[in-house]
């Protein structure tokens, strides 16, 4: 739902920030005073093409922006496309388009304040709104959109859901069998590729922690010679050979001295204890050092060893994904697939069969599928002319057309064998004959203006729970009619306003007395410059704004207006009774 329009420098608004709330809401005022420039803005808002010609003279760039609450309908779809573009905001329930337009012709869309292309820019403005008016920015006019219309319409999403998932398994299958049926040569080329990998891995036999224990020994071997001589230093100092007393000896009397002291003194007990140890210390550390030392040999045959075996792990690094751990992963891929190529054979033969029970399963579902939906579609067609007829357009027709296309490579319902994807065999395009006598066209094809307009509010009130877009706005709705059928177009708007919020930009007084809220566009001149601005009518205002479209500011017209407005009240009223 659009909450707040904000447009600044755009044609003849200066600024223009406007408050909307869910409902039916009306946009009235004298032609030429700005109404049809804010639907121009929401065209902008939502992707159309810029033109430097929409800045405001004087000013640098246009910019419109619209605060929109996301409701639950569109909320999933809504949610991955901006997950996937980064474009996401501060909060999961609101979204911020913003257009800018600057004089040299330049435009920038923005979602929720980070910059994106157009395209993606038009796609996230599709879920919000949709224009009828002069943009004709209807999701209804969109072929693509109307089997999807159709299966909301039908309530058919679980059986859609099942059909996509078997398609899934079948694209899975047929992948696979393209794998086994690779050109001969080239999958001997990949064999030979495979075990030359594999062998290379094998033969080598790299263990995940023999990096560091190589790196280790080779520091080790690197520094031989400096290691045996701290080493000495170390145990040097430990045992003298020049016959003075080193520091095994030391130790060695102090237990005694320690020892002779205990018995003349027993508070020296732990005394003694800690030097006795000591002194078994210090002559096993002298053992290890020795032993140490004699073992501390250069060895230049086991470095080079070491340095090969340093650059095999390397090599095999660099090539199968920059670990050992990544090596040691690849080789085991590599058995797998060696080992699904050399029984390839007996593999295909299972693919094939599992190919050709998805294509009859696939079809005995998409028919299914496809008898739900031409039974929908004939109720679609039956509602769709009662609106028709209520909105005076009689001699319409309408067709929910489904069709579908021979493929010998599809699935096979009765003995026949059909193109399918992810939503079953058919096609569906809606078809309209607006007048009597006139053959069924598709619908973006049928009229314009006004008729068109009736045309689409009939197809929205039908389809209303099924249509997902939350904002509705609709542009000389009125255009041809007169009051008694503007009275019935604004019910049926304000019908519609269940499900959606309704924008009607209108000149008719019986339609815009079914507004929830009312809005007045007027021109002024302020200064040396011509402004737009827009008023929330209050009750009394909207009986003086009723008046004015009547044609007169007499007090019959404005007692015509109040009666407009009491009709309207009491068709609310008597529309909320019949949901109870």
């Amino acid at each position: 739902m659009l909450q707040e329009l904000r447009i600044k420098d755009f044609a003849i608004i200066d600024a223009l920030d406007l408050t909307l709330t869910p409902g039916f809401q009306v946009i009235t005022g004298e032609t030429g005073a700005g109404k049809s420039i804010i639907v121009d803005a929401v065209n902008l808002l939502l992707g159309e093409r810029s033109d430097a010609t929409f800045v405001r003279a004087g000013a640098e760039r246009s910019v419109i922006e619209g605060i929109f609450a996301v409701p639950n309908g569109v909320r999933e779809d809504l949610h991955a496309i901006l997950e996937a573009e980064g474009l996401e905001g501060d909060g999961a329930d609101e979204v911020i388009l913003t257009r800018e337009v600057r004089a040299n012709g330049r435009s920038i869309a923005r979602v929720n304040g980070v910059t994106c292309g157009l395209a993606v820019y038009r796609e996230v403005g599709g879920l919000l709104v949709d224009i009828h008016g002069q943009g004709e920015h209807l999701s209804l006019l969109r072929p693509a959109q109307h089997l999807y219309l159709l299966d909301r319409y039908a309530g058919v999403e679980d059986q859609r859901a099942e059909v996509a998932a078997q398609v899934r398994a079948l694209a899975a299958v047929r992948a696979e069998i393209k794998d086994l049926l690779t050109d001969e040569a080239a999958l001997a080329r990949r064999v030979d590729m495979l075990q030359f990998q594999l062998e290379e891995i094998e033969t080598a036999d790299p263990r995940p922690e023999e990096e560091a224990e190589l790196t280790n020994e080779r520091t080790r071997l690197v520094n031989a010679e400096k290691i045996a001589e701290l080493a000495n230093e170390a145990y040097y100092a430990l045992v003298s050979e020049t016959g003075e007393a080193a520091g095994v000896d030391r130790l060695a009397h102090v237990a005694l001295a320690l020892g002779k002291l205990v018995r003349l003194d027993p508070a020296m007990e732990d005394a003694y204890t800690l030097a006795e140890t000591l002194s078994i210390q210090a002559d096993e550390l002298a053992r290890t050092l020795r032993q140490y030392t004699d073992d501390a040999e250069y060895d230049p045959r086991r470095l080079d060893e070491i340095e090969e075996r340093v650059e095999l792990l390397n090599r095999l690094k660099r090539k199968y994904g920059g670990t050992i751990e990544a090596a040691l992963e690849h080789a085991e891929k590599v058995h797998a697939e060696l080992d699904a190529i050399t029984h390839s054979g007996a593999r295909l033969e299972e693919l094939r069969a599992e190919e050709d029970r998805l294509l009859h399963a696939i079809g005995d579902a998409a028919a299914a599928l496809s008898r739900v939906r031409r039974e929908a579609a004939d109720r679609l067609t039956e509602a769709i002319v009662r609106e028709l007829a209520d909105l005076k357009m009689e001699g319409a027709r309408f067709e929910a057309r489904i069709t579908r296309e021979s493929d010998p490579d599809g699935v096979y319902i009765e003995g026949e064998r059909f193109a399918f994807s992810a939503t079953g065999v058919d096609q569906v395009e809606f078809y309209m004959a607006a007048n009597v006598g006139e053959p069924l066209r598709p619908l973006v094809k049928v009229a314009s203006g006004g008729e068109t307009a009736r045309i689409m509010l009939a197809l929205k009130s039908v389809l209303s729970y099924a249509d997902r877009v939350p904002t509705l706005i609709f542009d000389e709705i009125d255009q041809g009619i007169g009051g008694r059928v503007g009275a019935v177009v604004g019910q049926k708007l304000w019908q519609l306003s269940g499900t959606h919020q309704v924008l009607c930009v209108t000149h008719l007084a019986q339609l815009a007395g079914f507004g929830d809220a009312h809005f007045r566009v007027t021109k002024h001149v302020e200064g040396d410059r011509t402004v737009t601005r827009v008023e929330r009518l209050t009750d009394q205002g909207r009986v003086d704004e009723l008046a004015e479209m009547l044609g007169a500011e007499t007090t019959s017209a404005r007692q015509s207006a109040y009666d407009i407005l009491m009709l309207a009240r009491r068709a609310k009223e008597g529309r909320r009774l019949e949901k109870v």
